[in-house]
């Protein structure tokens, strides 16, 4: 299967551009809603502001847009593709080979950029239902906030049932909606703007510098908090890179960013003609013409649904990129439709639903809400910008040049983080904990395998040839299988895991014609099917290296079958011909695939931590996708082992012969 080529991928079409409207930009094309809001209510309300206030607002977040989202994340960080896929991970995949270290700050803005994930869908429904209560048919009913939790949790329940269907269905529902939602931020914004022209002076960003050192900013620095929420969904631009295209993105994108700062520079001219009316209405939808605010409501509550969808898209490619870099358990991913890069993962889906509706349980009015939205993705995008600087580096940019065009951004990103962490106690320390725990079940999973590969044992199969070679040829034990396959994630040359053989020698002599020892490798790229055989100069043992892009089926009895096919043509394998079979002529012999379950031997010889690790992480296993579904072995004869994990450097433990009366008890 070829992977699709890097043109097609940078291609814009038609199409495409509509996708990625649906896909892409819910979180940065609904931040109008509540951007301006926030900042005038944080000033002290209308009666508060004034025209250098509201310039200098827009100005700061025409810059941060332009900063931010268009020259760091549109520019620079869609060109770092790891085959057609973005996110951090994918990032870190590009520069992993040169530091250690770089592990950490992946691990974090991974995390935190998927408890963003689960506060997005909460706050952006909760908003736009909310926004109803300004109808005046409906505001008997969504006065009470009990029918806005329960409608709230009623479309999230829709969202995220709808995300088994993929991306391109999802994208072709949404994209004609946010297209029609851009148009009409931009028309509305624009014949606003035109009752106070001025405004578009907030282009030039003296306006925004001279707010921030300015007295009459009664917040100062931390001003920036509510400006951020106009580029939060910048981090999901990246992570849906694969979802819809690098060229849909970069033609789609100035679109989107005119029609937001119109929408902007409309919102901020109706605030200046109305400062001294004693109106307290949010500023889009009191700016809004009488007779188009029930539209303008329904559209922008769709808009605000559809809003979820870039970080629970993004999600997916995270948390798939995360199990291939093997810092978390083993899930299983489907990838419906035929788009590029859409994948789908139903144990994060329904995690992000359970958690989403628990912080609307728990939040239960949106205002709470955005007290803790934008604190996590500056943690996010700090992290993002340290990779991108390995990045540029790796890519043969001189270091104290990269170095110093991404502490531009990591300065600029960081007073976001100062301004935003005051969100802490408000609010913001749920999606910090929601992090944390992401973090502890990825540095378990990550630890837990380098200290097996610390203390396991292997044994070389060529020490084991004989006795495998009379085993399969001893008729005084029953014939086990035709063929008897080992799935292991540890082979090294002709070395094997110590507990693959005491399964086949020890535990239960298996007696089998061939036996196979199969290592499927995940590579970076996404569609390689390759394999590399060695036979140890026999003809009945074979280690099998598959080598299997990151978005192919892992179906490994399929693949085996062609292995075996491949291996008879050649004459390295003898025929398996069967008596019974209801396909005349079958050449190739059953399988039974044994899986090992590896239990701790011996625990309190490990040291504290390690045992702490391996035990957390054996009962993580035990919620997570099993290797026989993983594999693809559910129509496959499958057993279960479980096997002691033999370490290395575990000694017998030590017991002195008890004699009594010169006699031995």
């Amino acid at each position: 299967m070829s992977c699709p080529d890097r043109p097609t991928f940078d291609k814009a079409t038609k199409a495409g551009f509509i996708i990625a409207l649906g896909i892409v930009y819910g979180d940065i094309g609904t931040s109008p809603l509540y951007t301006m809001q926030s900042l005038v209510e944080n000033q002290g309300g209308l009666k508060s502001v004034s025209e250098s206030f509201v310039v200098g607002s827009i100005s700061l977040i025409i810059w941060t847009l332009t900063l931010i989202t268009t020259i760091k994340y549109v520019m620079i960080a869609l060109k770092a593709d790891n085959h057609h896929e973005g996110g951090i991970f994918s990032l870190y995949t590009l520069v992993r080979r040169m530091s250690k270290w770089l592990m950490v700050p992946a691990i974090i803005g991974g995390a935190t950029l998927l408890s963003d994930g689960a506060l997005t869908p909460a706050v952006t429904v909760t908003s736009a239902i909310e926004g109803l209560k300004a109808v005046p048919s409906l505001n008997p009913i969504y006065q009470n906030q009990i029918n806005v939790i329960l409608t709230t949790l009623v479309i999230l329940t829709l969202l995220f049932s709808i995300q088994r269907f993929g991306t391109g269905f999802i994208g072709r529902i949404f994209g004609p909606v946010m297209l029609l939602w851009f148009g009409f931020l931009g028309v509305t914004g624009f014949f606003n703007s035109l009752d106070y022209l001025p405004i578009f002076k907030a282009i030039n960003p003296w306006y925004a510098i001279k707010l921030l050192v300015s007295p009459e900013n009664q917040r100062g620095i931390f001003i920036l908090g509510s400006i951020f929420l106009a580029t939060t969904g910048a981090e999901a631009l990246y992570s849906d890179l694969g979802h819809v295209g690098r060229g849909n993105i970069h033609v789609s994108w100035p679109f989107v960013k005119i029609c937001i700062i119109l929408s902007y520079c409309g919102q901020g001219a109706w605030v200046l003609n109305h400062k001294n009316s004693g109106i307290e209405l949010n500023p889009f939808f009191a700016s809004i013409p009488s007779q188009l605010t029930l539209a303008a409501v329904i559209l922008a509550t769709l808009a605000a649904i559809i809003a979820s969808q870039a970080l629970i898209s993004g999600s997916f490619t995270l948390v798939s990129e995360a199990i291939r870099l093997k810092i978390s358990p083993l899930l299983r991913v489907t990838y419906p439709g035929t788009n590029l890069g859409q994948l789908y993962i139903p144990v994060i889906n329904w995690m992000l639903y359970i958690i989403t509706s628990c912080i609307v349980l728990f939040f239960q009015t949106s205002e709470h809400m955005e007290a803790a939205y934008g604190l996590a993705i500056t943690i996010t995008m700090l992290m993002t910008t340290i990779l991108l600087t390995a990045y540029l580096i790796h890519q043969g940019m001189k270091k104290p040049l990269a170095i110093l065009v991404m502490s531009f951004f990591a300065i600029i990103e960081f007073v976001f983080f100062l301004a935003s962490v005051v969100k802490f106690m408000h609010g913001g320390y749920v999606v910090v904990l929601i992090a944390l725990a992401i973090v502890f079940i990825m540095f378990i999973w990550y630890e837990g395998t380098q200290i097996v590969n610390k203390y396991v044992k292997s044994l070389d199969l060529n020490d084991y040839k004989e006795q495998l070679n009379h085993l399969r040829n001893d008729n005084r034990v029953s014939l086990y299988q035709t063929n008897v396959v080992y799935l292991t994630n540890r082979i090294s040359g002709s070395y094997i895991d110590r507990s693959i053989l005491y399964s086949i020698l020890d535990k239960l002599p298996k007696r089998a014609h061939v036996y196979w020892f199969v290592n499927v490798k995940v590579t970076d790229e996404p569609y390689t099917a390759q394999y590399k055989v060695d036979m140890l100069d026999t003809d009945y043992i074979v280690c099998v290296e598959l080598y299997l892009g990151f978005r192919m089926r892992q179906s490994v009895p399929r693949y085996l079958r062609t292995i075996v096919r491949d291996l008879m043509d050649q004459g390295r394998l003898p025929k398996q011909t069967q008596d019974y079979s209801i396909s005349p002529g079958r050449e190739v012999g059953d399988f039974k695939f044994i899986l090992l379950d590896e239990r701790i031997s011996n625990a309190h010889q490990l040291k504290p931590f390690e045992r702490f690790v391996m035990q957390t992480k054996a009962s993580i296993k035990h919620i997570t996708s099993t290797p026989k579904r993983w594999f693809g072995l559910q129509f496959s004869e499958v057993t279960t082992e479980i096997v002691p994990l033999v370490l290395s450097d575990v000694k017998n433990l030590p017991i002195i012969e008890r004699v009594q009366n010169d006699k031995k008890v």
